[in-house]
């Protein structure tokens, strides 16, 4: 089927902005502005504004796209960035492995970097005890493109895999910044990568399948976790004080949340709620051990002269 064929209200406009979404993967209104203001321009023969494009345009311009797209399988939804709480929309493949889709642009061995990655922010030692990071280090991240792959399919192929996706330092930094710009991570100021919210709905379900799952002892393990308000998945936010307590609330969520129930204990075991437990990087970086280290850190690079000092000493020589 021709995604960009002719149809009842369908019209070119609508083809260039489908054309456009499809360049991209992700838009916000702010980025979709100018696009569907061109469209516009096109469509209705007179000049339309940036600023004069509304959401309820977007809507409009992404509900005929999306009649175009269900028969092949794939949808623009959205969803609220969990920071800045920007609508933030993207392309979705309804039905197939969101990791196969990943084989028409990346090679074997980068699919299964991209897995290892996610087992480091999911299933990995900053998502387990107290700390609740899903998110990894841009030198971790490097690192796991030269670990073996911790969940194998099987016995019989367990050598295989373990030998796939080895990349030299250079090529994984080099696939960081191929995600960073496709829009599947993103990189904070600490310079932690997490997913990103197109990253969020196009893999929830394979998360939920993956990570949460029994232990030995049949116990649940939940490692994708839900915010108790929105319902949408959090991986940056709070946590219940009480650390056995599957409670969850993202930053954005918790004063309207706390507001409307006219109390600040944890709904669902009552502790006070404190906001001092975090989910997310904040786990990390406000534990002892990682201020300890920056500390250290910020020691050695004031004691250690730099190479100004170094130029201009040997000027003086």
């Amino acid at each position: 089927m021709d995604i960009f064929g002719d149809g009842p209200g369908y019209n070119d406009a609508n083809r260039a902005f489908l054309q456009a979404f499809l360049a991209r993967s992700v838009l916000t209104l702010e980025t979709a502005k100018p696009i569907i203001a061109a469209c516009s321009t096109f469509r209705e023969q007179r000049e339309v504004l940036p600023q004069d494009v509304t959401v309820e345009d977007l809507n409009d311009y992404i509900a005929d796209a999306n009649r175009r797209l269900s028969p092949l399988d794939f949808e623009i939804r959205s969803t609220l960035h969990q920071q800045t709480r920007e609508r933030v929309y993207a392309l979705v493949n309804t039905t197939s492995d969101p990791l196969m889709q990943l084989a028409t642009s990346y090679t074997a061995d980068e699919i299964v970097y991209v897995r290892k990655l996610l087992d480091a922010m999911f299933d990995g030692q900053n998502n387990q005890g107290k700390r609740e990071a899903m998110c990894i280090s841009g030198i971790d991240a490097i690192q796991v493109g030269r670990a073996a792959l911790r969940r194998q399919a099987n016995e019989e192929n367990e050598a295989q895999v373990a030998a796939a996706g080895v990349l030299s330092a250079m090529d994984s930094e080099n696939m960081l910044h191929k995600l960073l710009d496709e829009g599947w991570l993103e990189k904070s100021r600490a310079g932690f990568y997490n997913l990103s919210p197109r990253a969020l709905m196009e893999l929830k379900g394979w998360l939920v399948d993956t990570y949460n799952d029994e232990d030995e002892d049949g116990n649940k393990r939940e490692k994708i976790k839900f915010c108790h308000a929105c319902k949408e998945i959090i991986t940056v936010g709070q946590r219940c004080p009480r650390r056995e307590c599957p409670c969850r609330v993202h930053d954005i969520c918790t004063q309207n949340f706390f507001r409307i129930q006219r109390s600040t204990r944890c709904p669902l075991c009552r502790t006070e709620w404190d906001g001092e437990c975090f989910v997310g990087e904040k786990s990390i970086t406000t534990s002892e051990s990682y201020q300890t280290g920056k500390r250290r850190s910020g020691a050695y690079n004031r004691r250690r002269p730099s190479a100004h000092a170094n130029n201009e000493e040997d000027d003086v020589e």
